[in-house]
């Protein structure tokens, strides 16, 4: 046990024209402190979770959380960037200061801001997360590097569109009972298996149902030492984390793998003393589709190349062994870069207190597991939550 989460706050993902990277931190970072019952002047720490790569013009942004309130003026306030795992960046670094005995409430906020930006601009934001000598040519951008990946996956193992189309409608079916969630349409299995105007393919075979959302949106929460959560209202045991950083360049592993993936799952559930049948659910890092189906492999649910086993078989739905993503994932809930990390924890917690909105609960959840990766596996981040005893 290294921490607790004590409060949390959670905006809708989407595209607002009228907030700000600005308006957005200061929203979640004010309720998130109201809903952990504390002061302002009682954070001794803050971490911001915030990619940008270009999206917005300020991007100095650590000072601005001290906006939602005075008394968090002079508090210690550091920006953390991992790529797409970002959030989960800042939410370990603010483990660390707790574990450290530096902070004793540390207030962890996650934003983006992409919608803004115009679409091929976009593309080539988000391909600065790939290396950029070998890939920064590729057509489609980021969507393109994955689409190598799924070209590659279905070469070695067979053509995998059917569980790439399941794992899509799963999402969108789990996301419209999330509130908080930028797509909330059953859209159905044979319409993201099918390609047509609205569904075309975008990169090999990744159709647009195969990609998450750009999107808008911010997400926080308040963490303190273990014991100290003992006096709080609610508070979810943060029992195990692990990181591991991969090589950036793709062509110095085998892609297929997700390796790093792998270690960062095998080194948070050693020291959490589990295994994977012992969670009751996983929020995991789909960005495409077929992430998601090699992250199977790679936590362990499956052997490398029979993924698709796993959606096939409903072991991943709400009512199978190990439901995943139950808030729709990145796919339906949307992924504004910083924020997505935190948004994992936050809707993890809400799971294990019994607070996920209805329609989303998956019940009796005692211990949820957080797999958020920033590119192509390379920064691979997992963490294993219980609730308070």
């Amino acid at each position: 046990m290294t921490a607790s989460i004590v409060g949390w706050a959670h905006m809708p993902f989407g595209k607002f024209d009228a907030e700000t990277v600005e308006s957005m931190i200061v929203r979640v970072a004010n309720e998130a402190i109201a809903d952990a019952g504390i002061a302002a002047g009682d954070v001794d720490e803050i971490v911001l979770g915030h990619f940008n790569a270009g999206f917005s013009p300020q991007d100095f942004t650590a000072a601005l959380v001290l906006q939602a309130d005075p008394a968090l003026r002079f508090k210690p306030a550091t920006r953390v960037e991992n790529a797409c795992a970002t959030g989960s960046a800042a939410v370990h670094q603010g483990i660390r200061a707790i574990e450290a005995g530096h902070a004793k409430v540390v207030l962890v906020v996650g934003v983006e801001q992409m919608t803004r930006t115009p679409g091929p601009e976009i593309g080539k934001n988000l391909l600065r997360a790939s290396y950029l000598p070998e890939d920064g040519e590729t057509p489609a951008g980021f969507a393109g590097v994955f689409g190598i990946i799924a070209q590659k996956y279905f070469q070695k193992y067979g053509d995998q569109s059917d569980a790439l189309a399941m794992i899509a409608a799963k999402n969108h079916h789990n996301g419209v009972s999330n509130p908080y969630a930028q797509m909330r349409k059953d859209v159905g299995f044979e319409f993201c298996r099918a390609e047509g105007d609205k569904n075309p393919f975008v990169a090999g075979p990744l159709k647009r149902t195969d990609c998450s959302l750009v999107s808008d949106g911010a997400a926080a929460l308040v963490l303190t030492s273990a014991e100290n959560a003992k006096t709080m209202g609610k508070a979810v045991n943060i029992r195990a984390t692990a990181h591991a950083q991969d090589f950036l360049p793709m062509s110095k592993r085998d892609i297929l793998q997700f390796e790093g993936c792998t270690l960062a799952w095998q080194r948070a559930l050693e020291q959490a003393g589990v295994t994977l049948n012992d969670l009751s659910f996983v929020e995991t890092h789909d960005c495409f589709t077929i992430a998601e189906l090699i992250e199977y492999e790679a936590m362990g649910l499956t052997p490398k190349g029979q993924g698709a086993r796993a959606i096939k078989e409903g072991w991943t739905l709400k009512s199978g062994k190990l439901p995943i993503n139950p808030s729709g994932g990145l796919k339906a809930k949307g992924h504004p870069i910083g924020a997505t990390g935190v948004s994992m924890h936050v809707l993890t917690a809400m799971q294990l207190l019994g607070q996920a909105p209805e329609g989303m609960q998956i019940k009796d959840a005692k211990l949820g597991g957080i797999f958020n990766m920033g590119g192509a596996a390379v920064a691979n981040y997992v963490s294993v939550l219980e609730p308070a005893k």
